[in-house]
């Protein structure tokens, strides 16, 4: 089911794109057992690995990585792949770090390659793909960072450097399936 208003029209047949709020983003969060990271890089610096450093190491998902320059070769012990359609599974999210114009193209390869969501990381804006998403029954986040998402659901946040605020002896909640 997507977020969207329920203002159906032929244009748009699944209403227009509207952003999740904290309850639905946690419930796609928890429904997920596969990510693919599109634009993901072999180099620790970047965003894309640091993002996909934590979800190995604090969540049960299966990850792939996508990016034609990484064919062939492994990142973090996972294998590159040219496209999502070149993945053995459809992916339950596609997060993009890809630049804001390669985003709807990127909405339309989510959909073909069977994802249910495309999850578009902090900073990144476009409601054309947004709104071409939904369109295509597929969930839509955007400007959001799966990491800081899933840390914040899951009592991390502390590992990526934020201070919560919060000190407590309550346990964490894991994701384990």
């Amino acid at each position: 089911m997507t977020t969207a208003s329920a203002e159906n029209t032929a244009e748009h047949p699944h209403g227009r794109w509207e952003e999740p709020g904290p309850a639905r983003r946690l419930q796609l969060l928890r429904e997920a057992k596969s990510v693919a990271i599109v634009g993901m890089s072999n180099k620790p610096a970047r965003a894309s690995y640091f993002v996909a450093t934590y979800l190995q190491s604090d969540s049960s998902y299966k990850l792939y990585w996508v990016n034609p320059g990484l064919v062939g070769k492994t990142v973090l012990g996972e294998p590159g792949y040219a496209s999502l359609n070149d993945l053995p599974e459809a992916p339950d999210i596609v997060v993009a770090f890809r630049k804001p114009e390669d985003l709807p193209a990127l909405a339309e390869e989510a959909a073909e390659a069977g994802a249910k969501t495309l999850w578009v990381q902090l900073g990144l804006h476009s409601d054309e793909a947004m709104q071409r998403a939904t369109d295509l029954g597929l969930n839509a986040v955007q400007n959001r960072c799966i990491k800081i998402e899933h840390g914040r659901f899951h009592g991390n946040l502390h590992l990526g450097g934020f201070d919560t605020g919060v000190i407590s002896a309550k346990r964490q909640v894991t994701d384990s399936r």
